[in-house]
């Protein structure tokens, strides 16, 4: 057996300005904030002498990996991002940063918005663009059905309703 992962595929590099600003004040809160502390507290662990023995020297190395790693990664996203700040012409057809409402076979409808992979949140109704469903229904129109595969067998949903946020004028 081996121990080889095929990479993931790098999500989408799309996002809304909301979006953005959350992965900005991220990088800023860890780098300007998170970090310094930790360092503090690494350098005061360091200070009482042995290292190897030293649960809070050895805890604050790994809390700064793992910040330093984070950091890595906005800084990577942010600067390949495309920020949609404005609605597509055409807004009869399902593009990303829509609020799309779907009905079931069973006649229960659902409404989301069609979002960048960073900004998944499922108690906003937030879906990633790269989830199956929000690949379903790109360009589709209300009345449009797609159908899905999902764990449990195949889904059908009918587009009941599109609409966009109006950008906000500074």
């Amino acid at each position: 057996m081996t121990r080889y992962r095929k990479p993931a595929t790098p999500g989408s590099r799309y996002s809304t300005p909301a979006g953005e600003l959350r992965l900005r004040a991220e990088l800023d809160e860890l780098w300007r904030v998170l970090r310094p502390q930790v360092t503090r507290a690494v350098q005061e662990a360091a200070a009482q002498g042995d290292r190897s023995e030293n649960a809070e020297y050895v805890y604050g190395k790994r809390q700064l990996r793992e910040i330093d790693r984070r950091v890595r990664f906005l800084r990577q996203r942010l600067e390949g991002m495309v920020v949609v700040s404005r609605p597509p012409d055409d807004r009869s057809r399902i593009f990303f940063g829509a609020w799309v409402q779907v009905e079931d076979d069973a006649g229960t409808a659902t409404e989301f918005r069609i979002v960048g992979p960073d900004e998944l949140d499922p108690a906003r109704r937030y879906v990633s663009m790269d989830s199956p469903l929000a690949r379903a229904l790109m360009s589709k129109r209300v009345d449009d059905e797609v159908t899905i595969e999902i764990p449990g067998g195949r889904r059908a949903y009918v587009v009941v309703g599109i609409r966009y946020e109006e950008p906000v004028i500074s």
